[in-house]
């Protein structure tokens, strides 16, 4: 893949991933384009084709190459596709003299300040029923819809010295200018394009920063976007996927609901993925634990870049330099042991591959990883990897090019290689 190319198409998914129910249809819609079939849950496998996929309440997405003389051995690569947002609480709409606003909850950890005054937009899932049915819509406003005023420094003298935001107060989004709540049905509908005989229901909307990806920097290196943390991994695996010749059986997996725990039936601590792989093993006639024995799952999350301005954050001997390559991740919680990282690195050296350790400070607290979550329910041989970035959580957030490029080689490497295990000897082919 040429990289002009390949860094135009990351851009144009992560405009278009606004959300994760957003997010799966542009995954689904790549992979019915490369000929995958979908399969559902709640339905019988007698056979499978070799390339399928599987999405569970519209928000996670797993996707199936089965070669045709495969290895008993499963490639797995696990990311994440919902990002930090705002969140329409139920009945929120509320007016404050003439301004029209929703109140909101904050979806993830986001880092409040760097949510003030940005265009957002609303994206997610609506239910409409119609002739006593209920149908799932998947929406995206597109245009500029709301944003979060801030308080000026005239009226705050301390905004600058002592920023305290309170997520109640502070977070409430602007929608437009009205005397009248009912207004709020007519602006959702005109946009939903409901006729007299369909009505809106509850719905799951997402409010997020609409502002277009950008490059730059002396050879545009530098990334500028929304949504970085952490649709850069799923651009990277995707792509990686549908590009390489696997001999094994290659699993792209895409979880919703990392930023809040995981612990829903479509997140990464959920029996999503032991389903398909049991699903799977059951229609070809394979011994899952044999398979699973034999098989590898790399996680991929973002970490954090050491700042320009606050090197102190970073650790001492590991640090995330941007453009030094995509991160193998050793935190105490992590799952990266000496075995897959060794085996990793030798990928990378003969590929010539960049790359880096990166770990976190002891003093700093970081967060679960999607693999260890994964591993409550599936025992496979595991690593932490990714890129580095700043201004995780913030509405736009900062990354390196190349590193994503460096990303997508190893993980389409992985996915094309065999690794042989056999005692206390491991062997890449």
């Amino acid at each position: 893949m040429k990289n002009e190319k390949f860094f135009k198409n990351l851009q144009t998914f992560i405009k278009t991933g606004t959300c994760a129910f957003t997010c799966v249809e542009q995954i689904k819609k790549e992979l019915t384009e490369n000929n995958f079939q979908e399969m559902v849950e709640n339905a019988t496998w007698k056979s499978l084709p070799n390339t399928f996929f599987v999405t569970r309440n519209d928000s996670s997405i797993i996707a199936v190459k089965i070669p045709e003389n495969f290895e008993n051995s499963f490639h797995i690569i696990t990311t994440h596709l919902d990002t930090p947002a705002l969140l329409l609480k139920p009945n929120g709409v509320f007016l404050k003299e003439n301004y029209l606003q929703y109140n909101v909850m904050p979806y993830g950890g986001l880092l409040n300040y760097g949510w003030l005054d940005k265009p957002l937009s609303l994206a997610g899932r609506v239910l409409i029923k119609k002739e006593n049915l209920w149908h799932t819509k998947i929406v995206d406003f597109e245009d500029t819809v709301a944003v979060i005023p801030s308080v000026a420094i005239h009226q705050n003298d301390k905004a600058n010295s002592n920023l305290d935001l309170n997520m109640q107060n502070d977070l409430q989004p602007l929608f437009f200018l009205s005397e009248e709540k009912k207004d709020w049905d007519t602006f959702l509908s005109n946009y939903l394009k409901t006729s007299k005989n369909e009505k809106i229901g509850d719905y799951e909307l997402f409010l997020y920063d609409n502002s277009n990806p950008i490059t730059f920097g002396k050879n545009h290196e530098l990334l500028l976007s929304p949504r970085i943390d952490n649709l850069t991994s799923v651009y990277a695996s995707l792509e990686s996927f549908l590009k390489s010749s696997p001999s094994s059986i290659a699993i792209f997996c895409s979880f919703n609901n990392e930023e809040i725990g995981s612990l829903t039936k479509e997140g990464a601590d959920s029996n999503f993925l032991l389903d398909i792989l049991k699903r799977i093993a059951a229609v070809l006639e394979i011994d899952i634990a044999y398979t699973l024995a034999n098989s590898w799952v790399i996680s991929s999350d973002n970490t954090h870049a050491l700042h320009p301005n606050h090197s102190e954050y970073a650790d001492e001997t590991s640090k995330g330099i941007m453009g030094n390559g995509f991160a193998i991740i050793k935190e105490i919680n992590s799952t990266t042991d000496a075995i897959f990282s060794s085996l990793l690195k030798d990928i990378c050296q003969k590929k010539k591959i960049k790359f880096q350790d990166v770990t976190a400070k002891n003093d700093l607290v970081g967060g679960s990883t999607l693999s260890g979550l994964s591993l409550r329910h599936v025992s496979v041989s595991s690593i932490d990897i990714g890129i580095v970035q700043l201004a995780m959580h913030s509405s736009t957030e900062i990354c390196s090019t190349n590193d994503i490029l460096e990303l997508y080689k190893i993980m389409y490497e992985f996915y094309s290689c065999d690794i042989s295990q056999k005692k206390r000897t491991f062997q890449l082919r």
